[in-house]
């Protein structure tokens, strides 16, 4: 049997025949570190308790932002921001949405050309989710919306709707939000995702990643924010997720919730990194470790259906090696805490 790469193409089909076309924009975070010196980044000068924007850590690097922005100017993608985002040493890109089949081939050739330069001008660019400890985690953020076939009327936008979102694009986010514990496992598929996901603040105040299934309007402390009109922002996504799964993941997500007519449920209009305020819904956390993540995975029926049990199966095994390769290493902390039990 000839081995078929997985890209999310029977999802793509499942929504043509439902009249329903799909694009997304992808935000990816990277680290730029000394070559051969992972613990450390590239620029001594970039140490703000603060740094996000940090227009003076940017410019540092400009050889090889500009070089980046280029690249992708030649290619046609259309990029429109470059900044230094909230860890120090932290960079993010931003180009066009697209249809999401051409946002995740982009994103794959993206990480690609980031480790490239960064190779070719010294430095080493890592989409780790957490190389520090006290640092913002990369995300690979993922704004969505859905069109109609010929990609000219954007199916989730209602001027009268609440936020700007139709009735279609609620039934979406919903099935997003349904499946979200199950969906962990693969838009954060390595040990150290949950590092972020379950991480301390920083010294900038947030980690700026979802710790329970939520969703809130132009607000970027909940799984999921509507920051405009016509689209949602799925925050959930880290930098070691693969392009193609996430978009096929989030797409048979919101096919699940648009066939079952799912409602949103109350919006979480507050900080989502403090106490929620009283009366407030209590909302589900999401997986502290990978293995949790796995074992709701194991469990979705949904996802199962719609992604194929043979792949489902197949990507449980290899992650369980994985958590199996983990769990078998001897950390520093343990022979720091219980050498002496």
């Amino acid at each position: 049997m000839r081995f078929q790469p997985f890209d999310g193409g029977e999802q793509i089909e499942k929504a043509e025949k439902k009249g329903l076309r799909m694009k997304t924009g992808v935000e990816c975070e990277f680290f730029l570190l000394t070559n051969g010196v992972e613990t450390e980044i590239a620029d001594v000068k970039d140490v703000a308790i603060k740094p996000c924007y940090d227009q003076g850590a940017l410019m540092r690097h400009f050889a090889v932002i500009s070089e980046l922005l280029e690249h992708m100017e030649t290619l046609g993608w259309k990029p429109y921001q470059a900044d230094h985002e909230d860890g120090n040493g932290q960079f993010e890109l931003n180009w066009e949405y697209d249809d999401c089949l051409a946002t995740a081939d982009k994103h794959t050739f993206f990480k690609f050309m980031a480790k490239s330069v960064a190779e070719k001008h010294g430095f080493r660019a890592t989409f780790m989710p957490k190389p520090f400890v006290n640092k913002t985690g990369n995300g690979a953020h993922c704004h969505v919306s859905v069109w109609n076939p010929a990609g000219s009327i954007n199916l989730f936008h209602a001027k009268d709707g609440e936020l700007g979102l139709s009735e279609l694009a609620y039934n979406f986010l919903a099935g997003v939000l349904e499946n979200s514990q199950a969906l962990v496992a693969i838009l954060n598929p390595t040990v150290n995702s949950y590092k972020r996901i379950d991480g301390q603040s920083t010294a900038s105040g947030s980690s700026w990643a979802p710790c329970t299934v939520s969703y809130t309007g132009n607000n970027r402390t909940h799984l999921l924010r509507i920051p405009d009109e016509g689209r949602f922002e799925l925050r959930l996504a880290d930098g070691a997720v693969n392009p193609y799964l996430l978009q096929a993941a989030i797409l048979a997500s919101g096919l699940d919730g648009i066939d079952k007519k799912l409602k949103a449920p109350e919006r979480c209009d507050w900080n989502g990194h403090l106490p929620p305020p009283p009366n407030a819904p209590a909302l589900k956390a999401l997986p502290s470790t990978l293995l949790e993540a796995l074992d709701n995975l194991s469990h979705s029926e949904s996802l199962k259906q719609s992604l194929g049990e043979e792949f489902v199966k197949s990507y449980l095994k290899i992650q369980k090696e994985q958590w199996r390769s983990y769990t078998s290493h001897l950390s520093k902390w343990e022979l720091d805490n219980t050498l002496d039990c």
